[in-house]
């Protein structure tokens, strides 16, 4: 499988970023832009999005960016800087950037952003198993 389809199969099974209304904007291998928008449900009690969604936002763009070198690449450490409160309607792209990638482990940087203000900066790493996308 090529690594720039990997991403388009891992959404098609992938229940958890298909309800956030995650979408694929484009992917390059190492690279992947995930998009989506905030909606009701999934803000908290102050009215601000939940720091879970631009973290699973990011997480999604992160894992895909990971998997497009054509092994199953599973995230062992990651966090994220939450910067500005996200609203209800916010449209939101993630991208995801593999910094740098040795022989088991990608290190990766992910931006969200509403529009072009940077609201969030997720990091993280991977893990890339011998096993090869089919």
């Amino acid at each position: 499988m090529k690594g720039i389809d990997i991403p388009h199969k891992m959404l098609s099974q992938d229940a958890f970023s298909t309800w956030l209304g995650i979408e694929i904007l484009e992917c390059e291998i190492g690279r992947c832009r995930v998009a989506m928008t905030i909606r009701k449900e999934m803000l908290n009690s102050m009215g601000k999005a939940h720091g879970g969604i631009s973290y699973a936002l990011a997480d999604t763009a992160f894992g895909f960016a990971a998997n497009t070198h054509g092994k199953f690449a599973v995230s062992i450490e990651t966090s994220i800087n939450h910067i500005e409160a996200l609203e209800e309607g916010d449209y939101l792209v993630a991208e995801s950037v593999i910094e740098t990638v040795k022989n088991r482990l990608g290190f990766n940087i992910v931006e969200v952003k509403r529009g072009a203000e940077l609201v969030a900066l997720f990091k993280g790493i991977v893990y890339r198993t011998q096993k090869d996308w089919e």
